[in-house]
């Protein structure tokens, strides 16, 4: 596995030397990626699942900023600057939130405190969903004018993914879009697909170990099952990302009504997937990569906590719904 960590590193925080990676990944053009349903969707799956491979926590920052330019361009929003850093800062768990008020001349200001704010002292600017009086809206900030929470993400799992709690003390914004566009687009569910790509990316990654192991000496016929069920899983994934992509490219403006139904599925499987390979991987070489294997041990702690962006029987619930509503059955 790759590892962009360099010499001297060792001084930096993890946070610190994913902000030197993404720095380095957007000024040297790795992250424009081919917009969803250009054509090209494939490709923009597959450079998200190798940046995954190489460290999810730069692949959540860079797949954060390849879907806020999809989104700019989708919706009509500012150009980006060259050198810009983007996320995108929509979750709404309990809690605290942000509220947006019109305070005339098409200007408006945002306040309250965002939460799961990934890369929120690494970009430059944000795409911030905050609430209105006529709904849910979307709004371009620049980040210098934030307070990051320092803190607010103890954990070991992503700890470079700078993901923080931001407060937002009455910060003049841009709209972006109408009321409720951020998830009624299209690109809504074209972008939760190339979320399923970092995952599989991520799987692959940490199933290397036991891939390597196995060529390199005799790890028993358990292990070589396990192997062959990772393989099955991983080829599994792939395959019903490659169908996303040509079905994206097919009808990029979801006409058919098909992208909430296909990246609920193709979501699913692939959280199923990596979930298996975590186990498999662990069952199959116990605990020596993750004492022995720093890489390893970070990818493994990494890929929990990024695949808890999958909700679990919460979007397995919806998916049935949708099959239920559709009659899409077998």
């Amino acid at each position: 596995m790759k590892d962009h960590r360099g010499h001297g590193s060792r001084d930096l925080s993890p946070w610190q030397e994913t902000a030197r990676a993404f720095s380095t990944a957007v000024e040297s053009g790795r992250v424009d990626l081919p917009l969803p349903g250009s054509g090209a969707t494939l490709e923009r799956l597959s450079a998200l699942a190798d940046l995954a491979g190489e460290d999810l926590s730069l692949a959540r920052l860079g797949e954060g900023h390849a879907d806020a330019i999809a989104i700019l361009a989708e919706l009509g929003g500012p150009s980006p600057q060259p050198g810009s850093r983007w996320g995108v800062w929509a979750a709404n768990p309990p809690g605290p939130n942000v509220t947006a008020e019109p305070c005339g001349g098409g200007t408006w200001v945002l306040r309250g405190t965002k939460q799961y704010c990934s890369g929120a002292r690494i970009c430059t600017h944000a795409l911030v969903t905050a609430a209105a009086a006529d709904g849910q809206r979307l709004f371009a900030v620049r980040v210098a004018e934030l307070q990051p929470r320092d803190g607010t993400w103890p954990a070991t799992g992503m700890a470079g993914s700078d993901t923080l709690d931001v407060g937002f003390p009455w910060v003049v914004a841009d709209p972006v879009g109408p009321p409720d566009c951020y998830t009624e687009r299209p690109g809504f569910s074209h972008g939760g697909v190339g979320v399923a790509a970092c995952w599989y990316g991520g799987a692959r990654g940490v199933a290397r170990a036991l891939l390597g192991a196995a060529t390199k000496r005799d790890v028993g016929p358990h292990a070589l099952a396990h192997l062959g069920a990772v393989d099955i899983g991983l080829r599994t994934a792939w395959a019903a990302l490659a169908t996303a992509a040509r079905e994206i490219d097919a009808d990029p403006e979801d006409l058919r009504g098909d992208g909430p139904l296909r990246a609920l599925r193709v979501r699913a499987l692939t959280e199923a997937v990596a979930t298996d390979v975590l186990a498999r991987t662990g069952r199959a070489l116990g605990a020596a990569p993750l004492g022995h294997d720093e890489a390893h041990s970070r990818a493994v702690a990494d890929l929990t906590v990024y695949l808890r962006q999958h909700h679990a029987e919460r979007d397995l619930a919806r998916l049935g719904e949708l099959i239920a509503e559709c009659g899409a059955g077998w």
